[in-house]
């Protein structure tokens, strides 16, 4: 059976439609174009099943099946939408406003049933931030936050919480994208002068004591979570407005990694300067950073937070994984010029480069195989419109709009997952076509200050740029490898030791604690004796330690295999 052909949908000043996508690009004709001018939003499903939009009088939705309506939602205010993960339901956010019936604000955040637009109970939620319901991959569980709570519903049953989160203040939460057991991340701030926190739950034990792993840190106005798509191991980027240093204009980011088996690290990062992204691989064993002053240096990370790969130190600030994981985009948008290449994250090989200059917003198509570019408004009025292409470089198609019209986002339609196979890379680029005219634009040549003209410059323009490479590990190891490598060391050293003195985890020797010092009439000796028995008290607290179950570093362990070696110089000594 053929695979479906993903639709892409528009929405700009002359309304909302939908087109095919490769290899037709014809309008969808029974798609019921809506031109309203005032398109505030739109959205499809998770699994493609529902597409939403708002136009500023109705909520609509459709079936993606056959672009019929499903429903109509009647509120002129509302301007925000969200589904549900398996599509059931439609979350709705339009303000709220204080009246005298209602003097802690009108109902504003609305749960309506997809299918046909029935509501299912409404709710107060005065922040647009953050508003949004969250569901566990199966629906069985929904969270809102409330305040500086969060309410945890099951079964869809609104009518009343079975579990609230009010241990301490969370400002954000994040339900795992998996099935049970539910997993929960709250960002908790710390008063003034106290640390924030990181807290990932296993529902429903959310006593701070219960907590399966904790991150502190000092330094964050706002936490951005990342769950890879298992919802077994989350990222947290904390971020500040201002860097106090005066280093940055971005602020200060940093990165905190948490599991569901317990287990927390901090992401050493080699390059002084912003985190620019952060995205998981779709195949969950791996993520991709772009930190660092520009040109930006591009890590890849396993889940021991260990650096596996470098792509380089380059002029980007984007990460775009495609859905199947096996290829990767890196771009440079904002005032970076529109530079894009594409990897095979298997064989770490470049497949393709190309430019897309004036990129406000990029997308993957489901099929894994195309993406999108487009320049939008209101971030930029001029050369609105959007181009496909293929993940070879090519550019197959693109639709510009005219100067008088506004395009403001485009979005390729959803599947559910494994609906498109994963298809070998190729390197041989598609025929595509050729950017028109007035999008092209000619190369340029570096500035030049005045003095500087009609004279040969000695240096590179691009030569604070470092190509692709295997991380040195050995020769230049973060912080996190060399604590790694080191807790490795320590452990083995350990299991040596045990295996060659099986008395070092059970009773603890008593030679070097009754030990009796014995001088002689010689001060020389004497002090021998003293610098020997020293070391030997070190020793015996060193196997207390490790008796209590307390992991020792490799030096450590190699002071108390000297024990015999001491003791029999002590003999020696006191002879």
């Amino acid at each position: 059976m053929a695979s479906p052909i993903p639709c892409v949908a528009v929405r700009g000043s002359t309304g909302i439609n939908l087109g095919q996508g490769p290899p037709s690009y014809e309008p969808v004709k029974t798609f019921p174009k809506d031109e309203s001018r005032s398109c505030k939003t739109m959205l499809f499903s998770p699994d493609g099943k529902y597409f939403a939009w708002v136009n500023g009088a109705t909520v609509k939705i459709l079936f993606c099946e056959n672009w019929k309506i499903a429903g109509e939602i009647a509120r002129p205010k509302i301007c925000a939408i969200h589904f549900s993960t398996r599509s059931t339901y439609l979350a709705t956010w339009e303000p709220s406003f204080v009246t005298q019936t209602n003097p802690h604000g009108t109902h504003n955040l609305h749960i309506w049933k997809s299918e046909n637009g029935e509501l299912v109970q409404s709710f107060v939620q005065k922040k647009q931030i953050n508003w949004e319901p969250q569901w566990s991959n199966d629906e069985k569980l929904c969270g809102i936050l409330n305040g500086a709570n969060v309410l945890l519903y099951e079964d869809n049953n609104f009518d009343r919480y079975v579990h609230k989160i009010s241990v301490a203040k969370v400002a954000k939460f994040s339900i795992a994208p998996s099935n049970a057991p539910y997993h929960i991340v709250c960002y908790m701030p710390g008063k003034p002068g106290q640390p924030s926190f990181g807290r990932l739950f296993k529902y429903p034990k959310f006593e701070i004591g219960e907590a399966l792993a904790n991150k502190s840190f000092f330094q964050a106005d706002r936490v951005d979570i990342y769950w890879n798509q298992r919802g077994t191991n989350a990222l947290l980027m904390t971020s500040t407005e201002v860097d106090k240093s005066g280093a940055s204009y971005y602020g200060k980011q940093t990165l905190h990694y948490l599991s569901t088996k317990g287990d927390t690290a901090m992401v050493m990062l080699s390059k002084e300067g912003p985190v620019h992204a952060v995205e998981w691989s779709p195949k969950n064993t791996e993520f991709c950073v772009v930190y660092g002053f520009m040109p930006a240096k591009i890590t890849l990370f396993n889940l021991k937070c260990e650096a596996v790969f470098e792509f380089g130190t380059i002029y980007k600030n984007s990460i775009h994984y495609n859905p199947h994981g096996n290829i990767l985009l890196l771009a440079g948008f904002g005032n970076l010029r529109g530079g894009i290449e594409l990897w095979d994250i298997a064989n770490r090989k470049l497949i393709a480069k190309t430019d897309a200059p004036d990129t406000t917003m990029l997308q993957w198509s489901p099929d894994g195989e195309h993406f999108v570019t487009a320049t939008t408004a209101p971030r930029l009025r001029i050369g609105n419109g959007f181009k496909i292409w293929h993940y070879t470089g090519s550019l197959v198609y693109q639709r510009p709009w005219n100067n008088q019209e506004e395009l403001w986002e485009v979005l390729w339609q959803n599947f559910p997952p494994n609906t498109f196979p994963q298809k070998p890379i190729s390197y041989k680029a598609v025929e595509g076509i050729a950017s028109t005219p007035s999008q092209s634009q000619a190369p340029k040549e570096a500035y030049r200050p005045p003095c500087a003209r009609g004279q040969n410059i000695t240096f590179k323009l691009h030569d604070d740029m470092e190509p692709p490479s295997k991380p040195a590990v050995e020769s230049n190891p973060s912080k996190a490898a060399l604590k790694m490598k080191k807790n490795r060391e320590a452990k083995k050293a350990k299991k040596e030791l045990e295996s060659n003195n099986p008395n070092v985890n059970g009773q603890v020797s008593s030679t070097t604690t009754n030990i009796k010092m014995e001088l002689t009439d010689d001060p020389e000796k004497n002090k021998k004796i003293k610098k020997v028995k020293s070391k030997l008290d070190q020793i015996s607290k060193l196997k207390e330690q490790l008796k209590s179950g307390k992991q020792l570093e490799i030096n450590q362990l190699d002071k108390i295999k000297k024990e015999a070696e001491l003791l029999k110089e002590l003999e020696e000594l006191t002879l």
